[in-house]
């Protein structure tokens, strides 16, 4: 099947309207294996893994080219984001791809995300660890702390039967929590998936409220359905966030067992806690213990008072020769740098 274009043009058209009022948008894209197909002129299916990740190679390039003309009209840059299940599981590749998407979105770029089906064989073989990119989707929004989560499908949403099969089925506006009977209307009388993949979008629904975010599933080629769901207009299915985002991520934080300590001067403290500031290397006054990249370490004041914790940029050693310099002189001690925040501002949360 080859790329609609005209439902692209739609969407992208969409998301350049609400990047111009300053909504940060990130696209979570599928169809680098059906723009390879297309390209090839293949139109039998194929399954087996092999032809599916040379597919995928061949149809990146064309998708992303796609995307960013249509992007181009408007006067938006876009930029290509590949993702695989370990850089969610490693705290150091979490911390380099939270960093960049949310580096992109203050730049004002709009990254378009995709997992990375050339190296990865789970997604393809259909033991997806994200799921159809739906769960990719609601992992993408925790990582960078999404208030909203939009996941298009090809039905109005969640419903209280399947519409195709019940003529009477009724769309649900609301779900309050994700429980058994919730989950249990998405599959069909044998257990299956139900329609449009309703299994795997409740599941990434699950995740992304469970994390804070606000989920709406609601059906992709309804007209401007992005700008109304943006807008606060009663639109598919909207799920409720079981906690707050700062909860959520807190909760998670302080979860993690801190490997080191940073004692900051007077006036680094009131530019975190007041002034929402990240933390320079010129606000650290010492290091404590032996940490590396991506570690969380507690952070105290001169009196030994902890205040925050945070998720490093740099390792304790390098910490160590930094300190009391400025970001600018990073490069020039070290020889690379990641960054002129010692810990960035969205990888620090206050007691």
């Amino acid at each position: 099947m080859s790329l609609s274009r005209k439902t692209m043009a739609g969407l992208v058209g969409q998301v350049a309207l609400l990047h111009g009022r300053g909504v940060e948008m990130i696209i979570v894209t599928s169809g680098a294996v059906a723009a390879g197909k297309h390209r090839m002129g293949i139109r039998k299916k194929r399954h087996h893994v092999p032809f599916r990740q040379m597919m995928a190679a061949i149809g990146q390039g064309p998708l992303m080219h796609a995307y960013d003309r249509l992007f181009r009209a408007h006067g938006i840059v876009v930029a290509q984001a590949l993702l695989t299940k370990p850089d969610f599981l490693s705290r150091l590749s979490y911390l380099n791809a939270r960093n960049t998407l949310l580096g992109l979105i203050e730049l004002g770029v709009v990254p378009i995300v995709n997992e990375n089906d050339v190296v990865f064989v789970e997604e393809l073989q259909g033991t997806t660890f994200f799921g159809d990119n739906d769960n990719l989707s609601a992992m993408v929004a925790n990582l960078v702390d999404a208030d909203l989560l939009i996941i298009l499908s090809d039905v109005a949403g969640l419903y209280t039967a399947d519409p195709l099969r019940h003529p009477d089925a009724r769309l649900i506006p609301r779900v309050e929590k994700i429980d058994a009977s919730i989950e249990r209307l998405a599959k069909g009388p044998s257990g299956s998936k139900g329609t449009g993949g309703m299994m795997t979008k409740l599941q990434a629904a699950k995740l992304a409220t469970a994390s804070g975010t606000a989920v709406i599933i609601a059906a992709g080629h309804e007209p401007g359905i992005i700008v109304r769901a943006v807008e606060g207009e009663p639109v598919g299915t909207f799920f409720v966030p079981v906690a707050s985002r700062r909860e959520s991520r807190q909760r998670w934080m302080l979860s993690q067992p801190a490997k080191g300590k940073l004692v900051v001067d007077a006036g680094a403290k009131v530019a975190l806690q007041k002034n929402h500031k990240s933390l320079l290397p010129a606000g650290v006054a010492e290091v404590k213990g032996d940490f590396d990249r991506g570690d969380e370490v507690v952070l105290v004041d001169p009196e030994g008072t902890c205040f925050a914790v945070g998720m490093c940029n740099y390792s304790a050693a390098e910490i160590e020769k930094i300190k009391g310099c400025r970001s600018d002189k990073i490069v020039e001690i070290l020889g690379y740098g990641h960054g002129d925040e010692v810990i960035h501002r969205n990888n620090l949360v206050m007691l």
